[in-house]
């Protein structure tokens, strides 16, 4: 596999020296994974500390490295990590990092990285190790925690960790007294006042916990981040000290005054009350995040949503492995290099040709046994995906939240490595057994190994994400910045609007604020439209379009989109020609089924 090239992490912020001891006080609610001073006399310092206490068991884990660098040149310091689900039969998955930092001279700087995390398949430990390595010299630290199965990996603030943790904890080992013995970690814990400012950073998490005045004190940056994971799927738990918070004060949603629950796209934010103790109520608190929640653990959703019923894989179809003229040509290899060999290219007298005869008929069969593979499977490969993208238009948000599932099968690969320019994540997916499959539902990771580096806020993918000759499937999630939209044209008559995505629509339903039902097909980019009502038989045709575009994906991505379709004021579509979250280049991507859904943007 080719070595990733070494990349600049810019600094988070910079500080005098004297603030250094400031920085690291409100850090006692995470994780210190090592804080290191090689020569006290020099006063050099690097200290790298996990925002949250807890890895997720898929995603990123926030990494702050605070560096105070007394030289008068800058230093540049290299970090790798490996992240590994603690499987030790071998079949387990690891996903492995590198960074590089450079510390500008005679201060003080922080960098925060994302450190991606391997995906925990069947419970167990996800194990995150962060290694040091340069003109600082070398150090090492590491991070983990246990997930039981369908466990939804959750954070509390530190203010709300304190006193609960150990009552949710007891809380939580009673859950799973059924088939789990010990004691379970309800959650981690963080410091609102340094939560990452990229919402990648909680993807890997279900449900986050705080109260309103965390709230306040988290910065522009992180509240912004929270809620776009939160659109993407995330339960966010407000608990309010205060009677008067609502979605309107916090600034949440300017227009819900009084209003403390909302479903936001695919995710919910609710405010709950809490005394000025912090105590929760234990199995009120268990029931939200394991029973209640819309969505299932995420952790659940990627081992169980994609194997045998999984509808896109099932439309993409099955192609075996042509047994019969392989082991066709073995048997001519073994008839020809041996008694053929034996007895006619290399007969009594002649035994010393077979030093060459043998070499020269294996290296012939394996040319012959590589040109058929290559003109059987090709190079490249072919897959399908089914997205569900949300464009909010509104509130000056001006973004897609999209579920993208993908399943592809591959010839002869080239390469493995490809860029997501797009903000986004990507994770392997377990599907059903078959003789092309790589990553199943019963082999615990497959002994994958992958390489995922952060470059200016791109991923660049390596390892095993696509191999030669394989099936395999990915979820990708991502929130990428659009100006496409629905818009109104004039609210006199049956509605008006246009279109500004750079694709064509096949087929759009509207749900009007009055309950009403309109319809329009084949439309156009820029071009204003005018819908039709839909009545009679028009209505079953609605309940068709929505219970394809339902079962069209895998349960998570259904339970996101079920609700969707039920709003007023919002419309549903579906194009084939929305050009998706791009992944492996060599993969031609032979249909990509789109569904959107939105707000109409008012003038």
């Amino acid at each position: 596999m080719p070595a990733f090239q070494r990349f600049h992490i810019p600094a988070f912020q910079l500080f005098s020296v004297s603030a250094f001891l400031s920085i690291l006080a409100p850090l006692a609610a995470q994780e210190t994974l090592f804080n290191h001073e090689p020569d006290p006399k020099s006063k050099m310092r690097v200290e790298a500390v996990a925002l949250f206490s807890t890895p997720p068991p898929s995603g990123f884990l926030p990494v702050r490295v605070t560096v105070h660098n007394p030289r008068e040149q800058e230093v540049e310091i290299n970090f790798t990590s490996k992240s590994s689900d603690g499987s030790y039969s071998g079949e387990g998955s690891e996903l492995a990092s590198s960074f590089t930092i450079t510390a500008a001279p005679g201060k003080t700087t922080r960098h925060d990285l994302l450190v991606p995390c391997t995906t925990v398949l069947n419970g167990g430990e996800q194990s995150v190790e962060i290694r040091m390595s340069g003109a600082f010299g070398s150090n090492s630290g590491s991070v983990s925690t246990s997930y039981m199965d369908d466990q939804p990996a959750l954070l509390l603030s530190e203010p709300l960790f304190t006193p609960n943790a150990s009552m949710l904890d007891a809380e939580a080992s009673s859950h799973y007294s059924g088939g789990y013995r010990g004691s379970a970690t309800f959650s981690g814990k963080f410091d609102a006042r340094e939560l990452p400012e990229d919402w990648r950073a909680y993807a890997g998490y279900d449900g986050i916990d705080l109260t309103d005045t965390d709230w306040g004190n988290a910065s522009p940056g992180a509240r912004n981040a929270l809620l776009r994971w939160n659109r993407l799927g995330g339960e966010l738990v407000i608990h309010a000290l205060s009677s008067s918070t609502d979605l309107s004060t916090l600034g949440i949603a300017p227009d819900a005054k009084g209003i403390p629950t909302a479903d936001r796209s695919f995710g919910r934010i609710s405010i709950v009350p809490v005394g000025s103790d912090l105590k929760l109520d234990a199995p009120a608190t268990l029931s939200r995040h394991f029973s209640s929640s819309r969505l299932p653990a995420l952790g659940k959703s990627i081992r169980d949503d994609f194997g045998g019923g999984w509808q896109l894989h099932a439309e993409f179809g099955e192609q075996g492995y042509n047994y019969g003229l392989f082991i066709l040509i073995l048997v001519a290899f073994g008839i020809v290099v041996g008694p053929v060999n034996l007895f006619v290219f290399a007969k009594s007298g002649r035994r010393h040709r077979l030093f060459i005869t043998t070499p020269v008929i294996a290296l012939a069969t394996s040319a012959l046994l590589v040109l058929l593979i290559i003109l059987i499977d090709g190079f490249g490969g072919r897959g399908a995906r089914a997205v569900l993208m949300e464009v909010r238009p509104d509130d000056g948000e001006n973004s897609a939240y999209i579920y993208q599932e993908q399943i592809s099968r591959t010839g002869v690969l080239l390469g493995g490595d490809f860029e997501l320019a797009d903000p986004a994540l990507i994770t392997p997916v377990p599907i059903a057994a078959s003789q092309w499959a790589r990553l199943t539902q019963g082999n615990a990771g497959g002994g994958m190994r992958y390489e995922v580096q952060v470059r200016d806020g791109k991923l660049a993918v390596d390892g095993d994400w696509f191999q030669s000759r394989s099936e395999q499937g990915q979820f990708v999630r991502a929130v990428v910045p659009t100006r496409g939209r629905i818009e109104a044209r004039g609210n006199a008559g049956p509605p008006t609007f246009v279109s500004t995505f750079e694709f064509p629509v096949e087929t759009l339903f509207y749900l009007a604020p009055d309950g009403g039902l309109w319809r329009a097909d084949k439309i156009e980019p820029g071009k204003a439209f005018t819908c039709q009502e839909v009545m009679g038989t028009g209505i079953g045709e609605h309940g068709v379009f929505i219970a394809k575009a339902t079962n069209s994906f895998a349960p998570r991505t259904r339970a996101a989109f079920t609700p969707l379709a039920e709003r007023r004021g919002h419309f549903v579509a579906l194009t084939t020609e929305a050009p998706g979250i791009d992944t492996l280049e060599g993969i031609n991507w032979q249909t990509t089924r789109t569904y959107i859904t939105g707000p109409v943007a008012q003038p």
